[in-house]
Parts: C-alpha cells; structure tokens; sequence
C-alpha cells in the first residue's frame, strides 16, 4: 500500500474503484508528466446517494460532503493511470461544478469539501489553483462534480 493510501485508511475513508464511464470518454488521461481527470461525480458503490440542487433539495453540508466524494473518486482515477498515488507531485488545479437552487450563491464552500479532502490526503502536495461555478443541471441530476489536474513525479 502506498504511503498516500494508507493516509487515506487513516482517515477512515477507502479509495474507491474507478467509477466507469457514464458515456464515450476515460476516466482519466495522462499528458506528459500531467493527469487530467473527468468530472468525477459523488457515486458511491454505482449510485448517487443524494441528486438535486444545492440550496433546494440539497443543503450546503451535505453536498460539501458530496464534494469529498467527487475528490476521492478523482484519486481513484489518478491511481488507475499513474499505477501508484505515491507519484502524485501535487495537484495543480481542482475545478468543481455545483447544481445551484436560482439563489444559491454558496457554491465555493461547497468545493471546499473536495479542496479540504485533498489537503487532508496529500499535504502540501494537495494545495491549488480552483474554479468553481455553479450550474443549472449535471449528469444523473448529481449535485456536485469535480475534476482535477495533478503532476506525477517520474516513476
């Protein structure tokens, strides 16, 4: 086990199985030293435990939670290229969507969950540049989706 999965066993939580695509692309590619991630959506064991929009259906602290999800399904698919979470150099950039109710506005506390699992997870190698929007509709009406770019180290 990898120094950075058995930080992610201290803290409770189990790296998932790469969720499979919901339609015609990969879960993650690698461009030279760079993964680029597709949007990760907050499946747990095939489904969505909660769908809605933040600020209506969803309340803030339970999508933040959601986001944490999206953030360890985003390593997951990291690990499934790059072999080993130990290459991960640090993330460069995390960009979450937020399904926002018309009045939501709280949209980057709510990334905050995938920002915070990421720094839990990997130190200082987790800080970095986001963007966070929020949106009308995502796919299987999910409330959160996140993608993220890290550099690896050389293998």
């Amino acid at each position: 086990m990898s120094a950075v999965e058995a930080r992610i066993v201290e803290l409770g939580l189990t790296l998932p199985d790469v969720v499979p695509p919901l339609a015609s692309y990969q879960p993650a590619v690698t461009s030279g030293v760079y993964v680029f991630t597709s949007g990760q959506l907050p499946m747990v064991d095939g489904a969505l435990p909660l769908t809605g929009k933040v600020g209506a259906e969803v309340t803030p602290e339970d999508a933040k939670d959601l986001a944490r999800v999206c953030a360890l399904n985003a390593l997951a698919a990291v690990k499934s290229v790059a072999g080993d979470l130990d290459r991960v150099a640090r993330v460069v950039k995390v960009t979450g969507f937020v399904a926002s109710a018309q009045d939501f506005t709280g949209q980057p506390a709510v990334i905050n969950g995938a920002s915070e699992l990421l720094g839990e997870v990997l130190g200082d190698k987790g800080v970095h540049a986001r963007s966070t929007v929020g949106v009308a509709v995502l796919p299987l009406d999910a409330p959160v989706e996140v993608e993220i770019q890290v550099e690896l180290v050389s293998a």
